[in-house]
């Protein structure tokens, strides 16, 4: 029975023309549809006691379903992308993940003509598993602070790969401590005693006969770490190198070649095209940001809308969760976010292409503005992503906080997403600085480009204030934008003349830190907001119904971010106070146009039960049966009576405890 079907009777667009718009395209759709569908109906899948599995078990099921999952790709000929979208509805991290997102795209991005060819096929075939291991136990952000060095003997024409610390163990790479047979490792290339920097190096881990670490490599797994499953399907480990050789051609020469006479020499191919594979993995993160907060959206959603509570005097059914404002000005943004995200997610993937494409032909001029784009993006997006999935725990109660609500397991598998590949931090003050630096460049004719375009206008967004008179006015996309503009602008320029106005520059950027991320956030947001307008903008579904929905959705996500950011707005004097109590009041019709299409707008994404994994989730809200089944299948009920009764619980019923004198 569809305990959702009344609900989704009173969708007011089309739904099926929605899936699609949330795919990307007609093709997207069809592949995540019938990939989906795949690993739901396969029993090798089952998630259904993953949570009570040990750490070994759950490596051993993660090794089993990664092994089945090779062998379907290779019989049922999947292309690299359906491959991709098999291993995304799995849902269980894993050494795979390592292998694809990151080992093969290093020696793509950083390998020799003659390395591609030597490595590529045996990665793609998996007659080696790969791993990426640059993070130390003592550094993480600060690449150039890693202290593993790679010293070249010139007598033998080898590396000598060696930890001379305990804090340069590498620490954390997925798929290291039990699995991968090959690492790329991050080290410092030293040769006659010169120290040329970090470089990349393809180092054996493993025999590939009988997989024992080879000699002077010292490997294990990290430990347990946060929730349940989660993460912990992942094999995150620990490396140590004592003299380790490999030839000299196992270092990545792309960037820089060693002879062999140990010069070293700077290719002809631009180190800027690094760049480019850290624009293809920060978009990655970003679309999965979207994947992440939009599961978690859908399960409060549908739980919400099937859970009842209070507002029954007379006998009549409780009213539904979903009706409480309170409910709605928590759920609705997070759904808004989901769909923002993911249609910035698409704006990049169409910015790695021109980025690539640009670096191809020496064409570096947009580089900056693409790299502190996809840091802020990475950064806003995954720390509002983390918070958006603990908020839908806590929307669902009290069930929300039992792991077979999907949620607990949810959070502790994406929250690692706000430390890897940069921290939040980190990455927003590197958008700061290429705002600092925009901002000093306002005078000197050089004109800003792509996502800074706004700050070519800087002499009028400094000076203007809102037009907004009436709540409607806030539906109009050039007063969103205007606002969203204006604080931005006025931040980052507020931020440049407190540091111009400190001892130093340096200096100044450290006092002003705190500032300076809040002016990073502002034109982060600014990018989203305006990308989802251009997304409803740009529609092609020719669905007038699906356009105005996403227009509602577009107007929540700006105007609760206005309303959640309100403080910057008005002491930029970007708005006044009265304004914002308009934007607050849309935002209430707003959340009353969605509530009708609530679960119409999740059923877009079009989840399976399977990849969702949460009781609260069901596609037909069959929840509560489902609760108290999965209670049953937890192992401490295999016995009516728990282990320890008789050594603990019935010598204190019996108060038969035998006491030591002193």
């Amino acid at each position: 029975m569809d305990y959702l079907a009344e609900e989704r009777k009173k969708a007011k667009f089309d739904v099926e023309a929605m899936k699609v718009v949330w795919a990307g395209s007609e093709h997207a759709f069809r592949i995540n549809d019938r990939i989906s569908r795949l690993v739901a109906d396969d029993p090798e899948f089952s998630k259904d006691v993953r949570i009570t599995l040990t750490r070994k078990d759950l490596l051993k099921n993660t090794l089993r379903k990664s092994a089945h999952a090779w062998k379907l790709i290779n019989e049922l000929r999947l292309t690299e992308e359906e491959a991709t979208k098999l291993r995304l509805y799995i849902d269980q991290p894993g050494y795979t993940d390592l292998h694809w997102g990151m080992f093969i795209p290093a020696i793509k991005g950083q390998g020799t003509e003659e390395q591609q060819k030597k490595w590529l096929p045996l990665a793609y075939k998996m007659q080696i598993i790969g791993c990426y291991a640059q993070t130390e136990l003592g550094h993480g952000s600060n690449v150039q602070g890693l202290e593993t060095t790679a010293t070249f003997d010139l007598l033998t024409d080898e590396f000598v790969i060696h930890s001379p610390t305990l804090t340069s163990s590498k620490w954390w790479p997925g798929g290291l401590g039990k699995v991968s047979t090959h690492a790329i490792v991050y080290a410092r290339l030293i040769s006659m005693g010169k120290d040329y920097g970090v470089n990349g190096f393809i180092v054996q881990l493993r025999s590939l006969d009988d997989h024992s670490p080879l000699p002077g490599i010292t490997v294990g797994d990290i430990g347990t770490k946060f929730g349940n499953a989660a993460y912990n399907s992942m094999d995150n480990g620990v490396l140590q190198f004592d003299h380790v050789r490999i030839p000299r051609d196992q270092m990545l020469m792309r960037l820089s070649q060693i002879t062999r006479e140990g010069r070293v020499l700077a290719s002809d191919v631009p180190k800027q095209l690094l760049y480019g594979t850290m624009v293809y993995v920060r978009k990655v993160i970003v679309l999965d940001a979207s994947i992440a907060l939009s599961r978690a959206t859908c399960i409060a959603t549908r739980y919400s809308t099937i859970r009842r509570q209070f507002g029954s005097q007379d006998g009549s059914p409780e009213s539904q969760v979903i009706d409480y404002k309170t409910q709605q000005s928590r759920i609705f943004p997070l759904l808004a976010s989901a769909y923002a995200f993911r249609f910035v997610g698409e704006w990049l993937n169409w910015l790695y292409g021109d980025v690539m494409q640009r670096l191809q032909a020496g064409d570096f001029s947009t580089l900056p503005e693409a790299h502190a784009c996809t840091a802020g993006l990475k950064s806003v997006t995954t720390s509002a992503t983390a918070d958006g999935i603990e908020e839908c725990r806590k929307l669902c109660g009290g069930h929300g906080y039992l792991c077979s609500s999907g949620l607990p397991e949810l959070f502790a598998v994406y929250v690692p997403a706000c430390t890897y590949e940069g921290d939040n931090v980190v990455l927003l003050l590197q958008v700061a600085r290429f705002l600092m630096k925009t901002v000093s460049q306002l005078g000197s004719g050089k004109r800003p480009v792509g996502t800074i375009s706004y700050m070519g206008k800087a002499e009028y967004l400094l000076q203007c204030t809102s037009d907004v008179h009436i709540a409607e006015d806030w539906l109009k996309p050039s007063f969103i934008l205007q606002a969203f503009e204006a604080r931005a602008m006025k931040m980052s320029v507020r931020c440049a003349q407190n540091i111009s106005n400190s001892p130093s520059p340096e200096q100044g950027f450290s006092e002003l830190s705190a500032d300076l991320m809040e002016a990073a956030k502002a034109h982060c947001q600014l990018i989203i907001v305006s990308k989802f307008i251009d997304k409803v903008q740009q529609d092609t579904t020719n669905k007038s119904s699906v356009k105005e929905y996403l227009s509602v959705l577009c107007n929540i996500y700006a105007l609760s971010t206005l309303q959640k950011h309100l403080g910057d707005f008005l002491s930029a004097g970007c708005i006044t106070s009265e304004q914002g109590a308009l934007a607050n009041e849309q935002l209430r019709h707003l959340y009353t146009q969605v509530r009708p299409n609530a679960v119409a707008l999740v059923d877009a994404f079009n989840y399976t039960d399977h990849f969702l994994g949460s009781a609260l989730g069901r596609y037909d809200g069959n929840v509560y049966p489902t609760l108290y089944n999965e209670a049953w299948k937890d192992p401490l009920n295999d016995s009516d009576i728990p282990d320890g009764y008789e050594e603990y619980i019935k010598p204190l019923l019996k108060q038969s405890f035998k006491y030591s004198r002193m």
